[in-house]
């Protein structure tokens, strides 16, 4: 009883909200300042559909207790009989009715909608974890292309063999981070490395980074804490790819974050990217000390972004992929691989959904 009276306290809390906002839309005062109108547009729109939602979960609130009454009130066997299938039809109506809501009154994460900078570095393995690296890159580029998203390099080093040390590039699109803001952490690799004659199955990590893309007004960053390096590129065994000092390192002197490029010919080209990943890695930084700080947004959450996190396992013997996070297996490694990991993102979404949902004080 005391979480349905906090419930209905907390839908009679946003339709307030909605009437007070509705009001505002026709002040003209409101409607003579654009930028005010604007910002009270926003937010009635994004709580429109909420509104209606509530309206119609109330109407059936009314006809249960109604309905309720009536059974009270009538003896007639006959008409009993269809109150209480009347009964049974509305409380279910109401169930649902409360899972919408619920879904619906979850806080989105205002980075959804964003585009990204993925980081993907070799960790343990040596060779065989470059090699991975590699593979991870062409697994995500694969469902880029899957998805209609455009994708650039912004930084890599590559390895002898063909790996990648680190790679570090940019997704355009929809909702990007929404779908793959779920990939980072530890990425567990286990198979034959293509240089082992004996057959013995290697363990390699491989770690991913997914950092929401912002703009310069997001991230106020001063130009006096800034040291800007310029170098020689150089390519696998350190030997120089350019002629020039077009390489940039930035460091961020207060954080000591540091991001360089030397994929451009370009020097201003490289600044503006290594730019990039710096305004990208000090809001991740942002974000990080936020979570810390809010205990119950972490504990809601299925990947906390946490580099250091062992996420999922990709065991090449078994041809088998297991995410830790949720318990899911898939049988068909060679075909996630080819970029098809739409089920385990699916798959991940819902069960945050799921878990918030559960969570919820509504």
């Amino acid at each position: 009883m005391k979480d349905k009276i906090k419930m209905l306290e907390k839908l009679n809390e946003v339709e307030k909200k909605y009437e007070d906002l509705t009001k505002k839309l026709s002040d003209p005062e409101i409607h003579a300042d654009p930028k005010k109108y604007k910002e009270y547009a926003k937010a009635h729109s994004e709580i429109t559909e909420v509104a209606k939602k509530i309206k119609e979960y109330k109407e059936v609130l009314k006809n249960i207790e109604e309905v309720k009454v009536l059974m009270k009130e009538e003896s007639d066997k006959e008409m009993q009989d269809y109150l209480q299938s009347e009964l049974s039809s509305a409380e279910t109506e109401q169930e649902k009715l409360e899972n919408e809501l619920k879904e619906m009154m979850i806080t989105k994460d205002p980075n959804d909608k964003k585009d990204i900078i993925m980081e993907i570095r070799a960790g343990a393995g040596g060779d065989e974890a470059s090699l991975f690296a590699a593979g991870m890159y062409k697994m995500y580029s694969r469902y880029a292309d899957q998805q209609g998203w455009s994708m650039q390099i912004l930084s890599s080093s590559p390895s002898g063999l063909g790996g990648f040390k680190e790679i570090i590039f940019e997704v355009k699109g929809k909702d990007v981070y929404g779908h793959l803001k779920y990939e980072s952490g530890v990425h567990r690799v286990q198979r034959v490395p293509v240089t082992e004659s004996g057959g013995r199955i290697h363990t390699s990590t491989v770690t991913v980074a997914v950092l929401p893309e912002v703009e310069e007004v997001e991230v106020d960053i001063n130009p006096t804490d800034l040291r800007i390096d310029i170098f020689r590129s150089s390519g696998p065994g350190g030997q120089s790819v350019n002629t020039t000092d077009s390489a940039v390192r930035i460091t961020h002197l207060s954080t000591g974050i540091m991001a360089s490029c030397q994929e451009e010919r370009s020097q201003l080209q490289n600044r503006e990217r290594a730019m990039k990943i710096l305004r990208a890695r000090l809001y991740e930084k942002y974000l990080e000390e936020r979570r810390a700080g809010i205990a119950e947004s972490r504990k809601l959450q299925i990947g906390t972004g946490d580099r250091s996190e062992r996420i999922r396992t990709y065991n090449f013997p078994q041809g088998r992929i297991t995410d830790h996070r949720i318990g899911l297996t898939i049988h068909n490694l060679d075909f996630v691989l080819e970029g098809n990991i739409e089920e385990i993102i699916k798959a991940l979404a819902l069960a945050d959904r799921t878990k918030k949902m559960s969570e919820s004080s509504i």
